[in-house]
């Protein structure tokens, strides 16, 4: 099983360090796209984290599942209004199964990179195509590597700065792995976070969708399909059973 970096301490501040992704605009634009994608079918959430996507899509009548691997994220995903509404199941979410098939599976906020081996990422698609039904389709939610920003010779980029927050990508080209670090003021104090990532293009991404028997269906730039294109710094990915 891959390792675990968000603790306690991170799945209670989890909305303080990164309220970006809880702008209103954001939430909704993504519950929008996946709400059509489900229709009135149940959707699987790969690393459901605290339920910032899950438990809006399942007020909008959508059943949702999730698998995730920190038991402090789905902890607090419980404590929610309505999180007894999502049935969390522990796990790494490249090999557990719940059981069932669903319309939508579904991989958010670049959380593919957090398995930091190529066969890891494979068995994630293969795991989606096991869990779908054969109308359904997988959706994942990832950025485009930046290395096009960084010079010859270095290796890292301040990929956000705030009063409160930077954030620096430190890349390992030869290992095709990505440490962001992190480093906030919370309440006065200062806090650090690094995490290892395996950072992937979206060709990479489409040859481990046909690998699991699956293909591409749809991609843009942004959760409101604005076109992809060479200049897009991340993506909304959909593939679907290669028979359908």
């Amino acid at each position: 099983m891959a390792e675990t970096f968000f603790d306690d301490w991170i799945a209670r501040h989890y909305a303080v360090l990164w309220p970006e992704l809880f702008e209103p605009a954001v939430v909704g634009a993504a519950v929008d796209f996946l709400a059509n994608l489900a229709g009135d079918g149940a959707a699987l959430e790969f690393g459901v984290g605290t339920g910032r996507i899950a438990l809006p899509l399942s007020r909008r009548g959508v059943r949702v599942r999730g698998i995730e691997q920190s038991p402090a994220m789905a902890a607090q995903l419980r404590a929610q209004p309505g999180g007894g509404q999502v049935e969390v199941t522990i796990g790494d979410f490249a090999d557990t199964a719940v059981g069932e098939s669903f319309r939508l599976v579904y991989l958010l906020r670049n959380t593919i990179t957090n398995l930091t081996s190529q066969d890891e990422q494979v068995r994630a698609f293969r795991n989606a195509a096991r869990h779908l039904t054969p109308d359904g389709c997988f959706v994942i939610e990832n950025y485009v590597p930046q290395l096009r920003r960084l010079p010859p010779g270095q290796t890292t980029h301040v990929f956000t700065r705030t009063p409160v927050h930077v954030g620096v990508e430190e890349y390992d080209v030869a290992a095709q792995i990505a440490y962001s670090h992190h480093y906030w003021v919370v309440d006065g104090e200062l806090r650090t976070f690094s995490t290892p990532h395996r950072y992937v293009w979206p060709a990479e991404l489409d040859l481990m969708a046909r690998l699991a028997g699956l293909c591409l269906w749809q991609r843009w730039g942004d959760w409101n399909r604005t076109a992809f294109t060479g200049d897009s710094q991340s993506h909304i990915s959909v593939w679907r059973m290669a028979a359908s």
